[in-house]
């Protein structure tokens, strides 16, 4: 008889400081501690957390002109978020390391002179596992994220399980869905700033079909995380909530273990089995036997796509 597999998961809820990375990195170093003295191996970070979400801007934005202030914007937004390799993610391996979990972290990567809205894995070892890029930036985040590609649909074996993520709207995507069930993920994150009530219901939705633990980390914000001078639709009250979270774990057969929480910076913590991943692919694995293949075939373009290459031959 095996032993079973249980890992306990921490998922934090919290809010970039935006525009100020260094002080982001200040803000997550307590959290990660908190999520790994609970006992967590796992511990997941909202999308856009270190870099930020710029929440109710236009960037200076209409259709046919751009104005030099929102340029200048670009220019602050560009120069918070992160390279990869670079310092800021040597800084969060050691966190990874010095509290020995798995760090699954959102982060507003930088590529020269293009931006990426990207999660990020790392070992408890402090080793960098690789990366996810959001495949289509949601609505106006295509104003600042560019596009990422399949070559970076990273699923990662971590000794206690599978995991892999997909970052807000993505998860809205059928086939992107199906695309990581056929990894054989077990763990499925959902970094992401959408705080609807529907959120949720979707990631219930989510667990059942693809009979994984999901497990979604949102942020919190107030006005007060960002520049006093930042033009947003939010306002100037600084205790105005901007980014509300509704971070929940969710169990295969859709069971709630943990959350969704509002309105507040909380760290929430569940125990999952990853046995609960076969007991629940007995009646529905959707990449295998009920996967209708007979009829329904998806095929996946892992390649990266560069815009410029250097000839072959």
């Amino acid at each position: 008889m095996t032993a079973p597999r249980t890992v306990r998961a921490a998922v934090v809820q919290s809010g970039s400081v935006c525009f100020d990375t260094p002080a982001t990195l200040e803000r997550l170093r307590p959290l990660v501690a908190r999520g790994a003295g609970d006992g967590a191996r796992l511990v997941v970070v909202p999308e856009a957390f270190v870099g930020g979400y710029p929440k109710g801007t236009t960037f200076g934005t209409v259709v046919g002109d751009r104005e030099p202030a929102g340029r200048e914007w670009f220019r602050r937004y560009h120069a918070a978020a992160v390279d990869l390799p670079g310092p800021e993610l040597a800084e969060l391996c050691a966190m990874a390391r010095e509290h020995a979990v798995t760090l699954v972290a959102g982060v507003v990567e930088r590529d020269g002179w293009t931006l990426y809205c990207t999660v990020i894995f790392i070992g408890p070892d402090g080793a960098y596992l690789g990366k996810h890029r959001k495949l289509m930036p949601t609505a106006a985040e295509r104003l600042i994220w560019g596009r990422g590609d399949g070559s970076t649909l990273t699923v990662v074996d971590t000794g206690f399980g599978r995991i892999g993520a997909v970052i807000c709207w993505e998860n809205y995507v059928p086939l992107l869905r199906a695309a990581m069930y056929a990894k054989g993920v077990e763990i499925y994150c959902a970094p992401t700033v959408d705080g609807r009530d529907g959120w949720t219901a979707s990631m219930r939705h989510i667990a059942l079909e693809g009979r994984c633990f999901v497990v979604s980390a949102n942020q919190f914000t107030r006005r007060s995380d960002y520049p006093p001078d930042f033009p947003t639709t939010a306002g100037d009250d600084p205790d105005a909530v901007v980014l509300r979270g509704g971070s929940c774990i969710v169990d295969p057969l859709g069971n709630v273990l943990a959350g969704p929480v509002f309105d507040r910076e909380e760290v929430l913590i569940a125990d999952l089995d990853l046995d609960e991943v076969v007991r629940g692919k007995y009646d529905m694995d959707v990449s295998g036997h009920y996967a209708c293949d007979d009829v329904l075939r998806l095929v996946v373009d892992e390649r990266p796509r560069r815009p410029v290459s250097p000839a072959e031959g």
